[in-house]
């Protein structure tokens, strides 16, 4: 998972970058508010700890901003303890709030229970209309509901139900790391022929079927200690 972390205090934003990497945290840091945006703006970020002081405006106000372009979870860290604050935080559209000094263990906790709820939330937001939706990336046309692959130039490239699978949890969630649990979670199937062999060699497959260059994907890429990333723009028609 990619977190965002936004702190203006180079030892704080140091200590706690450490500590969520050594946890097996993707960790991009930002100093200030204009950072946050430009790393916002890479795409990709899975959560943002965000705290309220920064030197070049208020936390609150960027908590405010952020929720009318995205639902990425937020959780507020910061050394106010005024219940006002915590109050108008959550009633912004905040996920949590932490207040200074905090356990690193904590905020590991914290983290992993937000992201466990975001997870609960967008698969139900899914509903019967996204298993019924069509999207286009890169060219390529899915079908979900009709299982239905069809490459740029017009040939329709089958699928098995495994590769079906993951190719629509990357369209739901893409630019987003998934871990390779949460990959293979989306791979069994009902009927019992589950994929019970490395999701690496499903991704090789699937990554034969829809690279250019499947030894240079562009597409589906490694993230070293993470998972894979589907990095690529996925349009819903």
């Amino acid at each position: 998972m990619h977190i965002l972390l936004v702190e203006d205090d180079e030892k704080t934003r140091t200590l706690v970058a450490d500590y969520l990497s050594h946890e097996g945290l993707n960790v991009t840091t930002a100093g200030d508010g204009k950072a946050m945006t430009e790393a916002l703006a890479r795409g990709g970020v899975d959560l943002v700890l965000l705290d309220l002081q920064l030197p070049d405006g208020d936390g609150l106000a960027l908590v405010r901003e952020l929720r009318t372009q995205s639902d990425i979870p937020v959780i507020i860290v910061t050394a106010k303890v005024d219940e006002i604050d915590r109050v108008v935080g959550l009633e912004l559209g905040a996920d949590d709030y932490l207040t200074k000094p905090f356990s690193p263990r904590e905020l590991l906790a914290r983290i992993k229970a937000v992201l466990r709820r975001t997870e609960v939330r967008d698969r139900n937001a899914g509903g019967r209309d996204e298993l019924r939706a069509v999207v286009q990336f890169a060219g390529w046309e899915f079908d979900l509901a009709g299982q239905r692959l069809t490459a740029p130039d017009g040939r329709e490239v089958e699928l098995t139900k495994s590769e079906i699978g993951l190719l629509a949890t990357f369209v739901r969630f893409p630019q987003r790391v998934l871990s390779r649990d949460q990959l293979l979670d989306s791979t069994r199937s009902d009927s019992g022929d589950g994929y019970d062999r490395s999701i690496d060699v499903l991704i090789l497959r699937l990554r034969r079927k829809i690279e250019e260059n499947p030894s240079e994907p562009l597409l589906i890429k490694t993230e070293r200690g993470s998972g894979y990333l589907f990095d690529v723009k996925v349009k819903r028609i």
